[in-house]
């Protein structure tokens, strides 16, 4: 079973031409703090600093997830990430190849692609999950421990969740078993028994 994962953003990047440059693709692969729509019986949150510490990975831009159509790869130079207030943020020189242009580029400038997503592995203790007040099972993210790549996609089908589904179901038969109850109550027990000892 493999534990990568990817998820899909809509309106989230664009292609752009100046002049005689190279057109660059330029979009978001997530967005911080926002709800991704229902997935497999959770919706996710990204947190400000889940990415940092996978900017440094050898990020691949794929068009579709595809590695037959490369768009850059960071360790060349003609992919950068980032993040900013908004998310994590991408900007790749697309190869000037015919076949790109025609797949990609032509359908991003027309508007016929609009949406971008990313390939990742959570990191062991990276997740939270939760109900909130609805009693919408939310997995919250706050660390990754592989960026595989950022691509704009055609569909949002590339949604892979297996390996969130399988986290989601475990949270909920420790929540049902009591053993989360268990482990709060355990925890809690620990912190006030530092409490005492520091006082």
């Amino acid at each position: 079973m493999s534990d990568r994962e990817t998820r899909c953003y809509s309106g989230e990047v664009r292609a752009e031409q100046q002049g005689e440059q190279p057109t660059r693709i330029i979009g978001y692969g997530s967005v911080f703090n926002s709800r991704s729509e229902p997935l497999w019986g959770f919706r996710e949150i990204i947190k400000p600093g889940a990415f940092d510490d996978v900017l440094g990975d050898d990020v691949r831009g794929l068009f579709n997830h595809d590695p037959n159509f490369i768009l850059g790869r960071s360790s060349s130079g003609t992919l950068t990430v980032g993040v900013d207030d908004k998310g994590l943020r991408y900007d790749i020189n697309a190869p000037d190849t015919q076949t790109i242009r025609d797949l990609v580029l032509a359908p991003m400038l027309r508007g016929d692609i609009n949406q971008s997503s990313f390939a990742f592995r959570v990191a062991r203790d990276g997740e939270h999950w939760f109900e909130d007040e609805e009693g919408i099972v939310i997995r919250e993210i706050s660390r990754f421990s592989r960026l595989f790549d950022v691509s704009p996609v055609t569909y949002p089908a590339y949604q892979e969740a297996d390996s969130g589904v399988r986290s989601m179901k475990a949270w909920q038969e420790a929540r049902d078993s009591g053993a989360l109850q268990n482990a709060i109550n355990q925890r809690m027990a620990r912190e006030r028994l530092l409490t005492l000892l520091n006082v």
